[in-house]
């Protein structure tokens, strides 16, 4: 939710940062008049309300300016994703990507899968691990499925100690074993 929020926040924050430079490109260049910026300033002053709704527009930016630089300090120590264990030796880092490359290995080993993509997401109760898959056809999708999650569950459970709460396989597509027939003439 806050991703979305925050993307939200950026689109007006650029729109508001795009009119402001338009503007400057305007004076810079001498496309706006001393006479006609004169003639706005004195309108703006005679009108409260629009002075007191730039007044509110300004706080606006300048708390979206507040949380984006929040934003940049706290997402710097979320780029190293990591699952963080400790044991009675000391601290265990995984990395996700160390968790996808499982999953992918251990999938890949099924019959009939031809293309895979893992992506994974850890919780408070274990991983959620979602793969995208590009199957041969000559199995039963929901059988092939199935070995699939039970295949990836046990894996990356066994090797990691890490509950897997969620196997999703999402069939992208079905290709075809492509037969080739000899020609005899």
């Amino acid at each position: 939710m806050m991703r979305v929020v925050d993307k939200l926040l950026l689109f007006l924050y650029s729109l508001a940062i795009g009119v402001v430079s338009v503007f400057m490109i305007c004076l810079g260049f001498g496309w706006i008049t001393k006479s006609l910026l004169s003639n706005w300033l004195t309108q703006f002053y005679e009108f409260k309300s629009i002075a007191f709704a730039f007044g509110i527009a300004g706080i606006i930016l300048l708390l979206i300016s507040f949380r984006f630089f929040i934003v940049s300090l706290s997402r710097g120590a979320a780029n190293a994703q990591s699952i963080d264990q400790r044991t009675e030796f000391g601290d265990i880092r995984i990395s996700i990507e160390t968790i996808e490359n499982l999953a992918l290995k251990a999938a890949s080993r099924q019959r009939g899968v031809k293309e895979l993509r893992a992506r994974v997401r850890a919780t408070d109760a274990g991983l959620e691990i979602v793969l995208r898959a590009v199957i041969d056809g000559e199995n039963q999708i929901p059988v092939l499925t199935e070995e699939i999650q039970r295949a990836v569950k046990e894996h990356v459970e066994d090797i990691t100690g890490i509950p897997v709460i969620n196997v999703a396989v999402f069939v992208a597509n079905v290709v075809s074993a492509g037969a080739f027939k000899s020609r005899v003439e």
